[in-house]
């Protein structure tokens, strides 16, 4: 009858299988180079548009500026809530980082429901118009969501579906943002409208789909 192995030879043979795993990166490095892809987009969009409308519709209506803001900065945050909040032990509370910038885009972006009365001159999207900005929105956000869904999936999120919720709204708050880039109009209501549904679908959409992408991780 063969002997029992003693421990350390059990030991050995068991460490000999072990894979090296290859450690994760600071949740704000990760968002750095998330925020890399979303700055390769800008240079595209205002290699080709320039920066001359976006800054003279901003001269025009300042609102328009802080929501431009408040949009980078909550896809920042957002961002950076997501990558934390997927590390195993880090509270929930990161989740409400991003909800002074996203009150601050918010806030801006309702006086635009004032647009007429506040500048009488502005011009004013069509319903057909502000549908292609919803398009903007939700085309960019395919890949920028798909992209941190990717990112997020080796660090094992404990929370997959409220880290999808906070990909969601980075993702859309960065769509939002290039969209400025290239938006020929000012914000009135029905476009306003048409972002927060754009806003919306993005949102649910990666709770649906980037909850259980996640949660397989």
């Amino acid at each position: 009858m063969a002997e029992p192995r003693s421990n350390d030879s059990l030991i050995a043979a068991l460490g000999a299988e072990l894979v090296p795993v290859r450690r994760l990166l600071p949740p704000w490095l990760r968002m750095l180079g998330w925020l890399a892809v979303v700055a390769v987009f800008a240079v595209l969009l205002f290699a080709h548009y320039g920066d001359e409308p976006m800054l003279r519709r901003w001269a025009g209506a300042p609102d328009l500026a802080w929501a431009a803001l408040g949009a980078v900065l909550t896809a920042v945050t957002a961002a950076w809530s997501a990558f934390t909040l997927a590390v195993p032990g880090r509270r929930r509370a990161w989740a409400w980082l991003p909800l002074p910038p996203a009150l601050l885009w918010i806030g801006a972006s309702g006086l635009g429901c004032l647009r007429t009365w506040l500048a009488p001159d502005t011009s004013i999207a069509t319903l057909h118009q502000s549908t292609d900005c919803l398009v903007f929105i939700v085309s960019f956000s395919i890949p920028l969501s798909a992209l941190m869904v990717w990112l997020l999936r080796r660090a094992c999120p404990l929370r997959p579906l409220l880290t999808a919720l906070l990909v969601g709204l980075a993702s859309a708050a960065a769509s939002a943002s290039l969209l400025e880039i290239c938006h020929a109009f000012d914000a009135a209501a029905t476009d306003l409208l048409t972002h927060a549904l754009a806003v919306g679908i993005v949102v649910a959409a990666n709770a649906a789909m980037g909850g259980r992408l996640l949660s397989k991780a």
